[in-house]
């Protein structure tokens, strides 16, 4: 690939020329106050060693560092094209003021002994810059690897160490990615192992009831009732299952279009104690609502709210146990509105409270499997809420019943 003219790389230089220019003239002028004549000679003197000595370095700094493959060698390569420029320019420039050899040769010894003395430091500039590119690559290195613990921390504060502060977030950000897939991994995991269990159980309960009767195992008319009973249970609890899943897979994959309306929040829980009431009654379970009056409507989609209601209220009631009581209050809070769902059943142990809105998540008493339900309710009414803007919640005190609360922003 053939080099051009940069006038972005060169123009630095240029400047610097001008600059030079203005300062050696400006010396002249003012502090040596040398006559007219001397001040044409000199300018005449720079211009006639300066500008074809500066062409000819850049041309070749814009080779030689095509070719150079290491930023110490581009450094030296600078350095000693602005030695031989000097000595180049003070060569014309003596021979053009019939300076003797011997004063071009001491000064040019000079020049040669400061040109070193000043290339060594680029030497140590250089070496500096490589060792915080060499951290750099080596940190790179160790994210290629799979090590997301990497980081580069530089100790001199230029361009370099603003590079591996930003290398630094990079690796924050992909170290937080990486966990977030290892986390959506074993909820996938998981996820099957829980799908697979709830599906097996009713089939295989399903198939042996189906085998028996195809057998003639059973025969007796009552039996036989009970069988096809249990077949018909266990069919609604796999549709329940199934419904459930293919919810909330909606809800996680934000394909649901939320029909907003405005909601009296005390009007839906009357509705649901209404509706739960009989199911309350038979296990001899006292439901009730403790309304704040003069609540502002929210706006939500009314028959996914009343499933998060219905759900906490069937929660409910499958761990409160008989003559117990079930509370549905409301209140202003400062997000918005406020439900709170409060039974006496045993409660929550606070080693199950963090994960109860998790997929299929039963502890050993909260949310055993005896107790009925897909295991699936808690987590659906959480990315309903979320779908709301609303938050959800539970607290609880074992042995003395939980509290589920959720909050729906007033829009």
């Amino acid at each position: 690939m053939s080099q051009k003219l940069n006038w972005r790389e060169i123009w630095p230089t240029l400047l610097g020329l001008s600059v030079a220019f203005v300062a050696a003239l400006a010396i002249a002028i003012y502090v040596m106050q040398a006559p007219p004549g001397d001040l044409r000679d000199l300018l005449q003197f720079l211009l006639t060693s300066s500008i074809p000595s500066l062409v000819a370095g850049y041309l070749i700094f814009l080779v030689g560092r095509r070719w150079l493959r290491s930023i110490r060698q581009k450094v030296l390569l600078a350095y000693s094209l602005g030695i031989v420029i000097a000595i180049i320019n003070i060569y014309v420039t003596s021979q053009l003021m019939f300076v003797s050899r011997h004063d071009f040769l001491l000064l040019g010894l000079l020049l040669i002994f400061a040109g070193l003395l000043s290339a060594s430091f680029g030497y140590l500039l250089a070496g500096s810059i490589n060792r915080s590119l060499a951290q750099l690559q080596a940190g790179a290195n160790r994210l290629a690897a799979g090590d997301f613990s990497g980081r580069v921390h530089l100790t001199e504060i230029d361009e370099l160490y603003s590079v591996a502060n930003a290398f630094n977030v990079m690796a924050d950000e992909l170290e937080a990615a990486f966990a977030r897939q290892q986390a959506l991994e074993r909820a996938r995991r998981d996820l099957t192992a829980a799908v697979s269990h709830d599906l097996r159980t009713p089939i295989t309960s399903i198939r042996a009831m189906i085998e028996a009767l195809h057998d003639g195992v059973v025969s007796e008319p009552e039996m036989v009732r009970r069988y096809y009973s249990n077949i018909q249970a266990q069919i609604k609890n796999l549709s329940t299952l199934i419904n459930d899943l293919f919810e909330l897979s909606r809800l996680e994959s934000e394909q649901v279009q939320l029909e907003l309306e405005p909601v009296n929040i005390n009007d839906l829980l009357s509705d649901v104690v209404e509706s739960m009431q009989a199911q309350a009654n038979s296990r001899h379970i006292s439901i009730r609502g403790i309304f704040c009056e003069d609540l502002p409507l929210i706006k939500a989609e009314m028959v996914k709210i009343q499933r998060v209601i219905t759900n906490l209220v069937q929660n409910a009631l499958r761990h409160t146990p008989e003559n117990g009581e079930i509370a549905l209050e409301t209140r202003l809070a400062e997000q918005g509105v406020q439900v709170d769902v409060i039974d006496t059943g045993e409660g929550i142990s606070p080693e199950d409270l963090p994960f109860i809105f998790d997929q299929f998540y039963r502890g050993e008493k909260s949310r055993s499997r005896e107790t009925g339900g897909s295991g699936l309710g808690l987590a659906i009414a959480k990315r309903i809420i979320e779908a709301h803007h609303g938050q959800i919640w539970a607290t609880s005190d074992p042995g003395h019943g939980a509290k589920f609360s959720f909050v729906l922003p007033i829009r």
